[in-house]
């Protein structure tokens, strides 16, 4: 089926060329022309325009790649002075390049696949992941690379659930060497390749005593080692500068659009206790309540205590300890996903400066498990589709809103659909529908959400006054189902029984 699902989604894509495209387009743009027109030691040193190089060294190269056929489309857009060079060639070209990547994204969905039972489960996910609404948003309409990104961390997956350790670490590897927000998974690697690959001894000690051991280890070693010199190694005289464009910490705790993580509502939280606060005569500083205002830059909390990157980083390494010690004691593929969507959602619920779109970073790993257990699929279902809602201020142009509308849902319809269908039997041997009530009236309220962001609001004439508002609503909203799903999927993990497998001696 992957070929004609391949073919169908790309002549989607193909339709959706001249759409409108973000800030996100002239990003690459200018990579494109920094990497193409300068020498290695200047491409992230380069600040002629405001969107400078800041991800690591193989996404540079893949922009220089990129450079060679782009200047048969239009030379100019190889110009580092032409900011915001937008020509009609230049769109195509840009556009062409995601789609063509896409094939990766392909070849590991269809790698995907063929590990789960053959019949109605592989087919809904060989749909689930290809259609998927939220890369189709963030790629092809609001403009990024994450679709063949995506592919190589399906291409590890599948690596890893087949037991081909050394592999699924290589390309893993490659995949933080093109973007350093995959660190997020980065933990459950760790640990499940430490534990199950250099440590395979029941015992510790035994495992440390013996031989094959620390062949295994300096197997692995090398080849993340090795990975990151060949990417790194270009850029030894000024890794600072690198470093520095990779983790800037002056954007402040929240992205213009605020994820929908616990920082929304710590945000609102500090918002109301502000205006609580004011009501019973103490005096605060209006100013510093201005984090409502949508800007990317630092800000103070009017009440509640600041929050710094360290606190961040603190905080998502702490709430994160637990899953990773469980997955200690997990030797099978699926616990590895769920460690990883779990990853995955602790650094996006408390991360610092966190990017709306990094949620597919939990749902399309979860979408794996979504056909195989039931739980797995009731919060899939849940997360994906207020994790896809939460994307929908991407794409703000008043032209986009039945494109987006009829993506999500389509897909969310068959999403619904299908996994009802998948587990039927489950459903009526339990007794237990895939979703409770309460769960079910909470997506319904997304409903109540689109219609108060795109009629309502303008309605009540508040749209001069108060234009943040809808995208507060939509954050605040859906980070209450975020973070449902992340603890539901928390304690679901902790509780999950521990299994032994089969040793190999090979």
């Amino acid at each position: 089926m992957i070929i004609p699902i391949a073919l169908l989604v790309s002549c989607l894509k193909l339709l959706l060329i001249p759409a409108y495209h973000s800030t996100d387009f002239e990003v690459h743009r200018n990579w494109l022309a920094i990497t193409h027109s300068l020498p290695i030691k200047k491409w992230y040193f380069e600040n002629t325009s405001e969107w400078t190089l800041d991800y690591p060294p193989f996404f540079a190269w893949f922009e220089y790649l990129l450079s060679f056929p782009a200047q048969l489309f239009d030379k100019n857009m190889l110009v580092v002075e032409n900011i915001n060079y937008d020509s009609k060639r230049t769109v195509q070209f840009q556009r062409l390049s995601v789609i063509f990547m896409d094939l990766i994204y392909l070849y590991g969905v269809y790698g995907c696949s063929k590990i789960v039972p053959k019949g109605w489960r592989a087919h809904v996910l060989l749909i689930l992941l290809s259609t998927n609404c939220g890369l189709i948003m963030v790629d092809h309409i609001h403009f990024q690379y994450n679709g063949f990104m995506y592919g190589i961390l399906l291409i590890s997956i599948s690596y890893m659930w087949t037991e081909n350790y050394l592999k699924s670490a290589f390309f893993f590897s490659v995949l933080l060497n093109l973007k350093h927000i995959y660190l997020y998974a980065a933990p459950a690697y760790f640990v499940y390749l430490l534990r199950n690959y250099c440590l395979r001894s029941k015992s510790i000690s035994g495992a440390l005593g013996s031989k094959q051991c620390w062949m295994n280890t300096i197997k692995l070693g090398s080849i993340v080692v090795g990975v990151f010199f060949v990417s790194f190694y270009p850029f030894l005289d000024h890794i600072p500068q690198v470093i520095s464009r990779l983790f800037p910490l002056k954007r402040g705790l929240c992205h213009a659009y605020w994820a929908p993580n616990f920082w929304a509502l710590y945000n609102v939280a500090d918002k109301a206790a502000f205006i609580i606060a004011s009501k019973m005569g103490f005096e605060l500083s209006a100013t510093k309540a201005a984090m409502t205002g949508g800007l990317v830059q630092e800000y103070s909390h009017s009440v509640l205590p600041n929050i710094t990157p360290l606190t961040s980083v603190a905080l998502t390494l702490l709430t994160t300890l637990p899953c990773l010690i469980k997955l200690w004691r997990l030797k099978s593929g699926p616990d590895f996903i769920r460690c990883i969507v779990l990853c995955s959602l602790t650094s996006f619920a408390f991360g610092y400066h966190v990017h709306e779109k990094a949620i597919l970073m939990a749902v399309i790993p979860l979408t794996l498990l979504s056909v195989l257990d039931s739980f797995d699929g009731r919060i899939f279902l849940i997360l994906s589709t207020v994790g896809h809602f939460s994307l929908f201020p991407l794409l703000f142009p008043l032209n986009l809103l039945i494109v987006k509308s009829l993506l999500f849902f389509i897909y969310t319809l068959f999403s619904f659909y299908s996994l009802a269908n998948v587990f039927t039997s489950s459903i009526r041997e339990n007794s237990i529908p895939l979703l409770s009530i309460p769960e079910s009236l909470y997506l319904l309220g997304l409903g109540l959400v689109y219609l108060y962001e795109n009629l309502i609001h303008y309605l009540l004439g508040l749209s001069d006054s108060l234009p943040f508002l809808p995208l507060m609503i939509i954050s605040v909203y859906c980070s209450v189902g975020v973070m449902y799903c992340w603890l539901r999927y928390y304690i679901y993990f902790l509780y999950r029984p521990v299994t032994q497998k089969k040793e190999k001696t090979k």
